[in-house]
């Protein structure tokens, strides 16, 4: 299966589907899927720049809306996880997940869903420690703080990924695992985002919760964005003889390295999005336990 995996996409639809559509031209391929790795920005009017954490002179309507609309359709099947830069009223509405337009399917805040045979598993938003483990309190309209927490990884939603026994293929978060680093080219890294130097060296960039899903879980890949920059590494896990293969990419645009194509073997599946077994029961078994308050959480 041959998979285009695109960094923060920013609303910039049109272009990243056009960029596939050049790819296949030039390169005669056929591009099965596309993942994208947070701030998706699926804005579908102006109201939703309500909810979007994003200085003004910044905000853009992006392309999201001739999908969602009906102006156009995907041509692609298109998976994507939330980032920090989201029209997070919408994302809130699908918490576990769905099409927020045809052939467009958001993981939810964390979530897993098979597509041809692959099983790929994410987690949506970024690590912020005094978040971490409170319940899901924010509601609209956000005020300035909520705006910006709503966003923030929930250590509820950690722990039902962290049950997950079954292999994972693919795992999509925004932000980095903490700790991917030292298993890259550091030094070529720090030439691109030499402001990085003291939290590489003290072991902070990065996201602790997702360093704990990346050494659990042992996916064979990793993608992510967030940091603007393209970085590989490969992670080894001692005795189990596996490795996760971890790629993060830049923005949508101009020369800048967003996209990369990546052939993953598939098991035999429609090239459809299907419910994931597995996470399915999870999910049920921590409804019960769904925090929606800010107190602490002792799961």
């Amino acid at each position: 299966m041959k998979i285009a995996v695109e960094g923060c996409a920013h609303g910039d639809l049109d272009n990243i589907y056009a960029t596939l559509q050049h790819l296949e031209h030039t390169e005669n391929v056929k591009i099965d899927l596309l993942i994208c790795c947070g701030d998706f920005q699926a804005l579908r009017n102006e109201e939703d720049f309500e909810s979007l954490s994003c200085p003004a002179k910044f905000r853009s309507m992006g392309s999201f809306w001739k999908y969602y609309s009906g102006v156009e359709r995907a041509p692609y099947p298109t998976l994507f996880v939330g980032g920090n830069h989201e029209a997070s009223n919408y994302l809130w509405e699908l918490y576990y997940g769905g099409f927020v337009a045809p052939n467009i399917y958001f993981l939810g805040f964390a979530g897993v869903v098979k597509f041809g045979g692959v099983r790929i598993g994410g987690l949506s938003g970024i690590f912020k420690q005094g978040d971490y483990r409170k319940g899901h309190f924010e509601r609209v309209p956000y005020n300035d703080s909520d705006i910006r927490s709503v966003y923030h990884v929930r250590e509820y939603d950690v722990k039902k990924l962290l049950q997950l026994e079954g292999a994972i293929d693919v795992f999509v978060s925004h932000d980095w695992p903490e700790g991917v680093t030292q298993y890259g080219d550091v030094q070529q890294l720090l030439r691109h985002k030499r402001h990085f130097e003291q939290e590489i060296e003290e072991n902070r960039l990065g996201s602790n919760a997702g360093k704990e899903l990346l050494h659990k879980l042992k996916p064979d890949y990793w993608f992510a964005a967030h940091l603007h920059t393209k970085f590989a590494a490969v992670v080894p896990h001692p005795n189990s003889n596996k490795a996760t293969r971890f790629l993060a990419l830049d923005k949508c645009l101009p020369h800048r390295r967003f996209l990369q194509m990546v052939d993953i073997p598939a098991a035999a599946g429609p090239l459809e999005f299907t419910h994931d077994e597995e996470w399915l029961a999870i999910t049920r078994a921590y409804h019960p336990y769904f925090p929606l308050t800010r107190q602490p959480m002792q799961l």
